[in-house]
Order: structure tokens, then sequence, then C-alpha cells
């Protein structure tokens, strides 16, 4: 699993998320009652036997025996293309056929690998003592040959400010960072690679690792692999400090051993196995990564041992499915290539896009899993495409509760966020869905530190997880017809056009409006149909008719593939990114971009350049990043966006619709900011053409967007 949101879109995250239960501090009468309540729906015979062979103990037993290989012997680390990920990944295999799973298959792939195998930095402390500080790492090369004399210099947060005056030449250089607020570990690694730096130790102050003044944090770098980084702990921070400022230098002479080696193109595998159903060629996707940090417990060993253990449950009771179900175990999650934005689900999107292509249109779900063993929230969060939120707030109403563990049930929120596998299934036309948790304070605490262990195992939370998941896979599997309501994602867009912003640029947005209100109107007619035809076979499958199941399913492959398609249609063309990797509609780019720029001219129009710069311009594309960094550096990381072919960008290739370069703007409205009456002409007609190309842009975008809403509907109005 990867980054969070910066607070930077928040605002936008909320807007674009929709929850199918009424939000907590609603008091409606409407409000959404707790799955607890519901305790009286019967579960058909296959459900009560899957139930009854669920075993937690086996999938607790085999997460931790998942931690038996490491990269790093100090501190764990499973990584891309490791040795230690090929052999948990034989594991996996020899598992899978163990608990009887059918055609295990390896697929081999590319990444780029990383093996970190030590960063041990000791100093003299203040008491005189040799203080051993064991270092995490990211992605990137460094190697002392062995023990090395380096010099440390603190450099602050290490921006271009902070660095300026300092010789950091050859040398270590210790920052302060907290990159769920401010920025990624690739902006201060490069700025202080390009000015000469050996490497850069980071300290996380807030946003990771606040779970303990000990705990290390370790993210994928999202940058090239000669800009290499450290992390250290606030603990030992606190003692390099003192050292520091008690030699009275600028400097402090440090020992380091230290390896981290990536290699360009090597080869790693996923694995899966099967319960070949009646259908050999439709299929139900599970997945989870075996990739992680440290020992990885809840990221991700309970999220294979989850998977193997509802492949084990399926197995033991004897379940015979309808469609063939897929057990995937996926490599490189958390990282698997260098110097893109897009560095992590390397596994997921070579598997998809790469190795099995013909697994889209054929597959009915992806259910994907991470950090299921532990209880996040009170209400237990599927996350899910747009098109499968309503069926899954139905489904959620069936899970029997497991005491002790989400006493406020079951939510369902959409869309999909970037940062875990099922995003790259998701594009690629398999409707997908996860077990959520990204809002939770895990994530602050635990996440990616060595404090993600088996001291975080919740049994009650890994119970329920399987008990939801595995009757989740026999609900879709008793299911004729892929149950995709594109009403959801249309009237999202519908919702998130800004009218105020398309009356200022002069971009009308009705026949937008009109050709989704038509498309939802064709969505609701297909929905109805397949409703009944789905309702039709699950009737049909409880009364043991085999002969007519078949009918009924043999009949609806024309409609379950036209909505597959559909699916796929809707997901090439509305599904873009911001800077920050989260999911918009095309038109929430250009329009985002003409609010902060017309706001921007309004407010410098008047003299006033501190709400333009602290309120406006940094959410315009990637331009938070001019505020802090060299323009080398601000440049680096737009180009290998805008200018990298789709091999290297992968699951983001096509999906940033546009970029307005405002580094000058910016740097001179800081300078500008603190002289008197200060003339802002150019600046004002900087952003003004700015914003010319910003209204242009919605412009064409909302043409093109409106064009596809309207193939949208012309292929739901096929399926009626």
């Amino acid at each position: 699993m990867k980054k969070m949101v910066s607070y930077l879109t928040l605002s936008m995250l909320v807007a674009t998320s929709l929850v199918a239960c009424t939000p907590k501090e609603d008091s409606s009468k409407d409000k959404k009652e707790p799955v607890e309540d519901v305790k009286t729906i019967p579960l058909s015979d296959e459900k009560d036997k899957y139930l009854s062979e669920v075993d937690v103990e086996y999938a607790f037993e085999f997460a931790k025996g998942m931690e038996e290989y490491k990269t790093n012997e100090k501190l764990g680390y499973r990584t891309a293309g490791s040795e230690a990920e090929r052999k948990t990944g034989e594991k996996i295999e020899e598992e899978m056929k163990k608990i009887g799973l059918t055609e295990v298959t390896k697929d081999a792939f590319t990444v780029d690998s990383w093996e970190f195998e030590k960063a041990d930095l000791s100093f003299t402390d203040t008491a005189g003592k040799e203080y051993l500080a064991v270092l995490g790492g990211y992605q990137a090369n460094f190697d002392t040959n062995g023990v090395k004399e380096l010099e440390v210099v603190y450099a602050g947060k290490g921006t271009a400010a902070d660095l300026e005056g300092l010789d950091i030449k050859g040398k270590l250089v210790l920052i302060d960072i907290n990159q769920r607020e401010e920025w990624w570990i690739n902006y201060p690694a490069y700025q202080a690679h390009v000015k000469g730096a050996a490497a850069v130790i980071a300290v996380q102050e807030a946003g990771y690792g606040e779970v303990d003044p000990d705990a290390l944090n370790a993210q994928d770098i999202c940058g090239p692999d000669d800009a290499p980084a450290f992390s250290m702990s606030q603990t030992d921070a606190v003692e390099l400090k003192k050292a520091l400022e008690a030699s009275e230098q600028e400097t402090l002479t440090v020992k380091f051993d230290a390896k981290s080696t990536v290699k360009k193109d090597q080869e790693t595998y996923n694995y899966y196995g099967k319960i070949v159903g009646k259908d050999p060629d439709s299929y139900i996707l599970l997945s989870a990564h075996y990739d992680s940090y440290f020992a990885g417990f809840q990221d991700d060993n309970a999220a294979i041992a989850l998977m193997l253990g509802i492949a084990k449950g399926m197995v033991d009771s004897g379940y015979q499915p309808e469609k063939t179900l897929v057990f995937n175990a996926l490599a490189a999650e958390e990282w698997g290539k260098s110097n893109t934005r897009y560095d992590w689900s390397t596994g997921a999107y070579n598997q998809i896009f790469n190795i099995h292509p013909e697994w889209v249109g054929k597959t009915f779900a992806n259910l994907n899993f991470e950090l299921p063993a532990y209880e996040h929230t009170t209400e237990d969060e599927i996350r899910s495409v747009y098109e499968l939120n309503n069926y899954l707030t139905e489904f959620a109403k069936e899970v029997p509760t497991v005491a002790g563990v989400y006493k406020d049930g079951i939510s369902v929120v959409s869309p999909l966020r970037t940062w875990s596998d099922d995003f790259s299934f998701g594009i690629a036309g398999v409707p997908a869905l996860r077990n959520d948790f990204q809002d939770s304070e895990f994530m602050k605490t635990h996440y990616h530190s060595q404090f993600d262990n088996e001291d975080t195992y919740n049994a009650d939370a890994l119970e329920f997880h399987l008990n939801l998941y595995g009757l989740l896979t026999i609900h879709y599997d008793q299911t004729a017809i892929v149950p995709l309501d594109f009403t959801t994602r249309l009237q999202a867009m519908k919702d998130l056009i800004d009218a105020d912003v398309f009356e200022q640029a002069s971009v009308a947005s009705d026949h937008l409006t009109k050709e989704i209100d038509q498309a939802i109107a064709s969505a609701q007619d297909v929905n109805k149909k397949v409703a009944d035809m789905n309702n039709e076979y699950a009737a049909a499958l409880e009364k043991e008719d085999a002969d007519q199941a078949k009918k009924l399913y043999d009949e609806s492959r024309e409609l379950n593939s036209g909505l597959l398609a559909a699916y796929k249609y809707a997901e090439d063309q509305f599904v873009r990114l911001t800077w920050e990797d989260e999911p918009i509609f095309p038109h929430e780019h250009a329009q985002n971009n003409v609010k902060n720029l017309a706001a921007s001219i309004e407010a410098l129009s008047t003299g006033d350049i501190a709400t333009p710069l602290d309120e406006y311009l940094y959410a315009i594309d990637n331009n938070w990043y001019a505020y802090d960094f060299d323009q080398e550096v601000f440049n680096y990381f737009t180009d290998y966006v805008i200018k990298a072919p789709k091999e290297q960008l992968m699951w983001g290739a096509g999906r940033i619709v546009d970029h307005e370069d405002l580094f000058d703007t910016i740097q001179s409205l800081k300078t500008k900011k603190e002289q008197t009456k200060p003339d802002l002409s150019v600046e004002i007609t900087t952003l003004t053409n700015a914003l010319d190309r910003q209204k242009k842009l919605l412009e064409q975008t909302v043409t093109d967007e409106t064009a596809s809403v309207k193939k949208l509907g012309e292929l739901l109005s096929e399926l009626k």
C-alpha cells in the first residue's frame, strides 16, 4: 500500500468520495443501520459451510511465517526482485498447492530490483561513547564498501533555502521531514543530490512513524537511483544533533556502513492458483501483495494470509464454484520501477496489462486485500469503483458480525484510490475493490515502520474479513451478470461540475449534463434488466435447478460482456489524476486551475500577494514544490511525468491532463511580498495568460467529456 494524500488535495478527496452510508454526524431517519443489527438474514448452505471452515489460526500462522526471509537482517524488508521476495514467493506457491489450489502458476515479469542489506551509522555521543544508529533505506544505490568515515551536516527541511550557504558536497545531509503534509522524500533527496551530497538521512518529525520515537519509516522514493536517502528514528536523531551541536562545528564525522543496491530490468514473479468453476473462463480474482518493508505483518503478510485463508476455507468446505476463483499473490507493490512518480503497484500493473490482458472482459471482480488484521476504525470500509458501490452496500447487510470489532458496521466508499494494486486492475477494466484503511490512525503511527509487526494482530478483525470476503466471493460467484451500476459514476461527474467556474470560463455545461442525464436513464434501464436476470439465476441456484441456471447463465453472456466493455470504456475516458495522484474526472483538472488562477489574479489586482501564495497558487498542478526547491529539482519531477514514455509511467500513463509552470511567478511573488507597493503587472499578465489557456483547456475537455458520456450512454442503451 502506498502513500497518503497530502493536505493539499484533502478537500478534493472529500469532494470525489461517495459514501454508501449516511455520515455518522447525520442523525436523520435515513441513516443506514449498522450491519450488526442485521442478525436474522439466512445464509445458504454453501455460505454456512464456508463459515464453519474459516480457520483464523491458520491465517495468523502463515502471516507470521512470511517473515522467514528478509533482505536486511536487522530490520527485515522483502523488496522487489530481492532474494527474500523470490523465496517468499516460492513459499506461497507451495502453500497454494498444499491447500488444494490447482493450476498454480508462476508469472515472470521485469522490475527494477532493490536489495537493502544494511545502513549502520555510528558516532561518538556527548557522553564520549560510541553510539550506533540502525537506519532504514530508500530505493537507491549507495555502497560504502565497508565502514567509511563521512561528515554529517544538519540542513533543517532540506529545502533550497536550507541548503543555501552550506557545504554539503560528499557529505551526509540530516533533514527533518513530514511526508504526509509537506513533500515526498524525492524532493529533498534530489535537492541535496544536485548540490553534491553523498546522501540524505531523513527523520520523520510527524505524519508517519508517530507510534514511537524509535520508529523508522520506509516509503517509495519516486526518484532516480543516484539520489540516495536513508531514514533515521527521532531517538537517534536527537543524539546525533546533540553531538553535532557539542562539536561546535558545522559537521560531525561519523562511521557509516551501508549497502543499498538497485538493478535495472531484473526478473521477479507473481503467483496464482485456482479453484476451477463450471465456467473455466469467467473469473473472480482475489489478490494481495507479498513484498514488504520491515516485518510487514499487516502490510501485507496478513493480506496474503487472508487470501489463502479464504482459498482454504473454500476448498475445505467443498464449495464448487460457478466461476473460476483465482488467488493471485503479487510482487513489487511497494516499489518496482526506478525514477518514476508511479513506482508502486508494479506487479499488479504487469499482471493485468502485460502478462494476462486476456483476463480483462472475463473477470467479474478483483477483491484486493491490504492490512486486514487490525481494526482501523469502528466502521469497516469497503472501497470500490463507482459501479460496485450500490451492489456492495446491499451485500453488506448479509455479513455476520464478530463480537468485539466493527460495532458501527460496514460502509462502502468510492472511487478507488491509487495507492494499492486494485487501482491497476480497475483502470485495466476489472471492477475492483479492497478493504479500506487509509484514513485510520494506523497510517500515521505504525504504517511502513518496524512497529508493523505481530503485536498489531487482531484476531477478531481477521476473522471478520475472512467471513466478509469469503461470503462476498460466493455472492459474486452466484451472480450471473456483473452488477455494474453506472448511475453512481455519472451522478458524481455531474455533482463535480462547478457551475460558477464554468460561467467564469464562459464554458457551457448544459450539453454535458444533458448527456449525463440521458446516460443515467439508460443505466437505470440496464440496472433493472440485470437485477431481474440475476434474481432469476439466484433462484435457480437456490432450487438446485442446474439446467435452468445454465440456461440463464448462457443467455446472459452477451450482456455481461457488454457491461464489462462499457466499464472499461468509462475507466479509460473518465479517470484522470491530479499531481498528487488523486483520481478525478477530466474536467476537474482545468476547473480547479481556472478557479485558483482567477482568485490569484483578483487578489493581486488589489495588491494582495499573501493570499495567492498561501491559498491558491500551490494548488495548481505541481506548483507546491516551486515554493521550496530549486528550478532544476522542480523541472526534473515535472518532466519525468510529462515527457516519460508509457512503459516508465505504467498506470499513470495518460492520466495527467496538463501542467502550468508557475515557478518563476511564485519566486517573484515571494520576493515582492516583502516590498512596499510592488509592481505586479508582469505576474498578473503571466497568470492571465495561464488562465486563458486553462479556460480553453476546460472548453476542450468538456467537449471531449461530453462526447465520451454520449458514447457511454449509447453503449448502455444497446444493452437495455
